[in-house]
């Protein structure tokens, strides 16, 4: 069983027992989070498509962690002109273990 849920303007394909790293979410370590835009679930049997959502459909998970992402290098460089910039960023995300994906018929 799987769901396809959009959160931060991306979507993310989950499953129960998995550990998803999501946009930075506002919500703290240890607390529940749920998702209820799913646009896609599907067990053994059927798939529900949405349209956009999928009408009684959520998804719960607890947020393991907050924290950065790995430090990427921003380098511009203009060419005879004696311009460069060095600049570095790193990306927040939330950390969050999918429990449950609930259906109501």
């Amino acid at each position: 069983m799987y769901a396809i849920i959009e959160s931060c303007g991306k979507q993310y394909k989950v499953q129960e027992g998995e550990v998803v790293f999501f946009e930075k979410l506002n919500a703290e370590e240890g607390k529940k989070v749920t998702f209820d835009k799913v646009v896609l679930f599907s067990d053994d049997k059927t798939v529900k498509v949405g349209t956009p959502y999928v009408k009684n459909c959520k998804v719960e998970g607890n947020v393991v962690a907050q924290g950065k992402g790995e430090k990427i290098v921003v380098y511009r460089y203009i060419a005879k002109k004696n311009h460069r910039r060095t600049q570095g960023h790193r990306q927040p995300y939330t950390k969050v273990e999918i429990k449950s994906i609930k259906v109501a018929e």
